[in-house]
């Protein structure tokens, strides 16, 4: 019997795959990577029993996602488009890292996965794979069943006896790890409709914040979050905690028309209470440690990074030069940011870094400048020069 590994989350698409899988003479194994969803994992792992599955691993990979994932991806800035913290994006690679892993124990020469055949996700994965098992044959279900709706989905689940918790009446796909959630379908498919309160998982509707704003202080060493107020955390509890606080006011709310790899819009709602205070905390350190060429050029870098993230490319070469060149930069990203928590913003209210390359009597109006005046003339003469008729 062929032996297939399947990335299996418990939802609609990879229950059915399972059952699809075994009516057409595959061993299948399941391997549901834990990267902070909030899941009953031994229900699902009982679920895919009854379903099917010969065996199901699970792999706690929440400290491998922050350290060896999520941290990077913070230390470039790397958000997709403006709007996207790249939470199920950064997850991908990981995931066909621990689908390779099981394959290589479970001596598989076949893996699966539930994306879509038009989701970026199949990218993500595959391309992967490609780079840290090319022997694999990748078999993606969606792309070649017969179910070519979630509808149908659900009626073959509901003629199988296949519990799902995806109903007609609450139709979103759902993505969530430590670093957000990603939501779609439904009515969410009309970009002209305003989402349903319902449609958002975590977040706190903003109007029903808190009419008082909550103000915290998180602290970097190396570009890294080490601290908030003043208390260590490992770097799971403390992506939890932010979650929590964020959350709780509203903040890390998008809707946005992304580009996706596959060369089609598409409309999906984020939230990343953690990633938006995290990446907010993070550039205002290195607006205030970092020259001015360096800052602006990592701008560009920045933008490089999420779409290599965004396009599944995390094990490419550029990918890993890039890295030399981020982690130089933050040698001296460490210092705290305060920000201001309310009804659904984050702002920066203060910063400091004993590298800070602010220098009051430099800036300041008072009677404490020291700054040369009578230089700016010859200045703008030499920096005109070229423009000058």
């Amino acid at each position: 019997m062929k032996k297939i590994i399947l990335a299996y989350s418990g939802g609609l698409d990879t229950s059915v795959a399972i059952r699809w899988f075994k009516d057409r003479g595959y061993d299948v194994v399941a391997c549901l990577v834990d990267v902070g969803q909030k899941a009953d994992f031994a229900k699902a792992k009982a679920k895919a029993k009854k379903i099917g599955a010969s065996r199901i691993y699970v792999a706690d990979a929440k400290e491998e996602f922050v350290e060896d994932f999520i941290f990077p991806a913070l230390k470039a800035n790397a958000v997709y488009e403006s709007k996207y913290f790249l939470a199920t994006a950064l997850s991908r690679p990981l995931i066909a890292k621990k689908l390779a892993e099981v394959a290589k124990k479970e001596k598989a020469k076949y893996v699966a996965h539930g994306c879509t055949g038009k989701g970026n996700d199949q990218v993500r994965i595959e391309v992967s794979l490609g780079a840290l098992a090319p022997g694999l044959s990748v078999i993606a279900p969606l792309r070649e069943w017969e179910l070519t709706s979630r509808n149908a989905e659900m009626r073959y689940a509901k003629a199988h006896n296949i519990p799902v918790e995806a109903t007609r009446k609450s139709p979103y796909s759902l993505d969530e790890n430590l670093w957000g959630v990603s939501i779609e379908c439904g009515v969410l498919e009309n970009p002209a409709a305003e989402p349903p309160k319902n449609a958002y998982q975590i977040t706190k509707d903003p109007q029903q914040a808190p009419a008082k704003p909550a103000y915290i202080r998180v602290g970097f060493e190396k570009g890294v979050p080490k601290t908030i107020n003043g208390k260590a955390y490992k770097p799971v509890d403390l992506i939890l905690q932010l979650q929590k606080i964020g959350a709780a006011h509203g903040v890390g709310r998008s809707d946005m028309l992304e580009n996706r790899l596959v060369g089609i819009k598409s409309r999906e709602v984020y939230e990343a209470p953690a990633a938006s205070i995290l990446h907010t905390a993070h550039k205002e350190l290195e607006a205030l440690v970092l020259d001015r060429e360096l800052f602006h050029f990592k701008e560009m870098v920045a933008l490089k990074y999420s779409e290599l993230i965004y396009y599944g490319l995390w094990y490419s070469q550029l990918k890993v030069s890039l890295d030399s060149f981020i982690d130089s930069t933050q040698k001296k990203v460490t210092g705290e940011v305060r920000l201001k928590l309310y009804k659904g913003s984050c702002t920066v209210v203060g910063r400091k870094s004993k590298f800070s390359l602010y220098k009051e009597a430099l800036a300041t109006y008072s009677e404490k400048d020291t700054f040369d005046h009578k230089a700016a003339e010859g200045f703008i003469k030499i920096w005109g020069l070229p423009y000058r008729k």
